[in-house]
C-alpha cells in the first residue's frame, strides 16, 4: 500500500484527464517491458499478442476504477472509512451517484474488454498451432528490433484507448450534465462497434474454418476467396477499424460537448472542441494506418505476393476484390 499510495501522490495532477491517463500510460509501458524481457531472452513471441491484450484489459480497468481508487486511499490516509467501490449495475441502470459510473463508460470499457479477450485468446491458439509468428522472424533474435516490437505495442495500446481513457477520466457531474438522454453518437457508436467487432469475427472464423478444410484435405485452394473474403481482402481488418470507429463515435459525442470539455478541464471554444475531438479521433486513425501502411495489410499482401503473385487466379481476385473496403454488390 505504501508503494501504491506514493504513486497515486505523484499522479494526482490537477487535471482530471492527465490523472487518469498518466498512470494509465505507465501501466501500458510496464507491463510489456515485463513480457518483454523474457521474450527477449528466449527469443520467443508466443506471448506477443497475448500480452497486448493483456495489457487493454489492464489499463481499461485502471482507468475506469482510478477514481474510485483514488477516493478509497485517501480516505484511509485520512482516517475514515473507505467509499463503497462502484456498482457496474447501478450504471447501467442509471443510478451510480455522484461516486459511480455512468453507462458510457461500462459500455464502453466492456466493448474494449470483449474485443481484447477475443482477439488475444485468438491470437494465441493460433500461435500456438502454428509454432511461430512469420511477422517476427527477422527479428526475434534482434534484442533491440525485439524490444522496439513491445515498445511500439505499448504505444499501440495507448494510442487506441485513448478514448475510453478520456471518457473514463470525467466525474459524475459531467455525464448529470448531458442528461439521461440516449445521443444520436451514442447509438451510430455502438451500431458501429457491433457491426466492426461481427465482420471482424467472421472473417477469422471463416479462415480459420477455411484452415482446417485445407488441413483435412477438403479442398486444395493456396488462399482464401469465400465468404467476406470475396468481398475485401482483408475483411478482418476492416471489422477492427470499424469498431474503433464506433467507440470513438461514442467518446465524441460525451468529449466534444461542453460538458466534457469542461471536464476534461480543457479551454472552452473551439481550441476545446478540437483538443477533444482529436482525443477520440486518434484512436480509429491511428489503427486504420496501422493496419493499412505498417503491419496488417502490407505485410499480408507482401507474403502473398510473393507466394502467387504469378498465378492467374490470385490476380483476377486481388483485380476485383477491394483491398480494405467491402464492396456491397458481386
Amino acid at each position: 500500500m505504501p508503494i501504491l499510495n506514493t504513486l497515486l501522490a505523484a499522479t494526482n495532477f490537477r487535471n482530471p484527464f492527465l490523472r487518469t491517463l498518466v498512470p494509465s500510460i505507465g501501466l501500458a509501458y510496464g507491463l510489456q517491458a515485463a513480457v518483454a524481457i523474457p521474450s527477449i531472452i528466449l527469443q520467443s513471441e508466443r506471448f506477443y499478442d497475448l500480452s497486448g491484450s493483456l495489457t487493454y484489459l489492464s489499463c481499461t480497468a485502471l482507468s475506469l476504477y482510478l477514481p474510485a481508487l483514488r477516493a478509497r486511499s485517501a480516505a484511509a490516509l485520512a482516517g475514515k472509512a473507505a467509499p463503497a467501490w462502484p456498482s457496474l449495475a447501478d450504471a447501467l441502470r442509471g443510478t451510480g451517484g455522484p461516486h459511480g459510473f455512468n453507462w458510457r463508460q461500462v459500455v464502453l470499457s466492456a466493448a474494449v474488454s470483449v474485443w481484447a479477450s477475443r482477439l488475444g485468446s485468438y491470437l494465441f491458439q493460433r500461435i500456438l498451432q502454428d509454432g511461430e509468428d512469420s511477422r517476427f522472424k527477422n527479428i526475434r533474435n534482434s534484442p533491440p528490433k525485439f524490444a522496439v516490437a513491445f515498445l511500439a505495442q505499448a504505444t499501440w495500446v495507448s494510442l487506441c484507448l485513448l478514448p475510453v481513457m478520456a471518457i473514463n477520466s470525467l466525474p459524475a457531474g459531467t455525464f448529470a450534465s448531458l442528461g439521461g438522454a440516449v445521443a444520436v453518437t451514442d447509438v451510430i457508436g455502438i451500431l458501429l462497434y457491433i457491426g466492426g467487432l461481427s465482420f471482424e469475427v467472421t472473417a477469422d472464423r471463416q479462415k480459420s474454418t477455411w484452415v482446417e478444410e485445407k488441413k483435412a484435405k477438403k479442398h486444395d485452394e493456396d488462399f482464401l476467396t469465400r465468404g467476406l473474403w470475396s468481398k475485401s481482402r482483408h475483411p478482418n481488418y476492416f471489422g477492427e477499424s470499424t469498431l474503433w470507429t464506433g467507440i470513438a463515435t461514442l467518446s465524441a459525442g460525451v468529449l466534444s460537448s461542453n460538458a466534457g470539455i469542461a471536464g476534461m478541464a480543457l479551454a472552452g471554444g473551439l481550441t476545446g472542441k478540437i483538443i477533444a475531438l482529436l482525443s477520440a479521433g486518434v484512436s480509429p486513425a491511428f489503427v486504420t494506418f496501422l493496419l493499412l501502411k505498417v503491419s496488417g495489410v502490407p505485410l499480408s499482401e507482401s507474403k502473398y505476393d510473393k507466394r502467387y503473385g504469378d498465378r492467374a487466379d490470385y490476380k483476377k481476385w486481388k483485380e476485383t476484390t477491394p483491398k480494405f473496403i467491402p464492396k456491397i454488390f458481386g
